[in-house]
């Protein structure tokens, strides 16, 4: 009996590999709200799996970290064990990076000798190896720029990591979906091109979420709906020269197009919802329409709050996990309108 190619096994391991890069996106944030993406501050593919075991490896862990701006600059009262629960979340956040990496290679090879992938399938199964590649890159390179001079990564090594992050699940969210609906219809073309700019949207937020996050400036102007009482705009939001450098690289001016863009997503989103109701939907195409709206308000209720209570650990991490979940939600609603 001959094997029938993308079956349900291949499904199966794109959606885990899916929940694989929720679960790390998780463990990123919580890294990154608790300071400890720069603990471990070398690279070891196999033996970085370990962490220290025994006081002397980890005093050893801990002497490198003092070599470092981090520790000489910010956390110089640290004693061993105020370490360690830094050293956990990157260490944990690092290895469910290379279990990721198993999990999409090992799986791809064995499909690739029973001969259980399709040619088109393999073609995007190679394009999410190599942006997973490139995501484990960019980790070790946003956190090279903190060990240089200042005691913080770059918010734009930042902003391409936890973005290319997004994308690669997006990307794998859809392969998935091209194999669970291999159906193809006419796509609904004006909601479709609504759907994309509304993504586009989306994904320019969630890299201003990446700088706010990098320059910590959701500890600023903890106001709403103003920056600051009686401010929709605060005078700081626009104090560097030349003016251009506010949006990129200003904590005050990038909380400004954060915040500002949140409306610019919840008004795209309405505007598909109100659209999707002059039209007869799929039962996929409602459900994709209705999560949007349920995500985006959720999201949006989570972002205000946020602000207003200067960024604590759950709702950082509830944030993020918010924005990652509009994003399923708007892929998989994009996916339904387009095939």
């Amino acid at each position: 009996m001959k094997q029938k190619k993308d079956n349900k096994k291949v499904i199966y391991w794109l959606l885990t590999g899916c929940l694989l890069i929720f679960i790390m996106v998780i463990v990123g944030g919580i890294t990154r709200l608790t300071d400890s993406g720069l603990s471990i501050s070398n690279y070891k593919l196999i033996s970085g799996t370990i962490p220290p075991i025994g006081e002397q490896e980890w005093q050893e862990a801990f002497d490198l970290y003092k070599q470092y701006p981090e520790y000489q600059k910010l956390n110089n009262h640290f004693g061993l064990e105020d370490f360690k629960s830094i050293y956990f979340w990157e260490w944990l956040h690092r290895v469910i990076g290379r279990v990721i990496g198993l999990v999409f290679m090992i799986p791809f090879i064995y499909f690739l000798l029973r001969k259980q992938l399709t040619k088109k399938t393999i073609l995007k199964c190679l394009v999410l190896l190599g942006l997973g590649a490139f995501q484990g890159f960019l980790g070790w390179y946003m956190v090279k720029s903190g060990l240089v001079d200042m005691p913080d990564v770059s918010h734009f090594r930042l902003a391409a990591h936890l973005t290319t992050a997004f994308l690669t699940f997006a990307a794998t969210l859809w392969v998935a979906l091209d194999l669970m609906f291999p159906n193809r219809k006419p796509a609904n073309k004006p909601v479709r091109k609504l759907i994309i700019i509304s993504y586009s949207v989306l994904i320019f937020q969630i890299i201003y979420g990446a700088f706010v996050a990098g320059l910590k400036a959701g500890l600023l102007h903890n106001h709403w709906p103003m920056m600051n009482e009686g401010e929709f705009i605060h005078f700081t939001a626009y104090t560097l020269e030349p003016l251009y450098k506010n949006f990129i690289e200003n904590p005050s001016g990038i909380q400004f197009i954060h915040r500002t863009t949140a409306y610019l997503v919840v008004f795209f989103i309405f505007l598909i919802w109100r659209k999707s109701r002059t039209l007869t939907l799929t039962p996929h195409q409602q459900k994709g329409v209705n999560s949007l709206i349920i995500l985006v308000i959720t999201q949006f209720i989570l972002g205000v709050f946020t602000i207003i209570l200067q960024v604590p650990l759950w709702l950082g991490v509830a944030h993020q996990i918010g924005a990652f979940l509009l994003l399923s939600a708007m892929t998989f609603t994009l996916h339904r309108f387009s095939k």
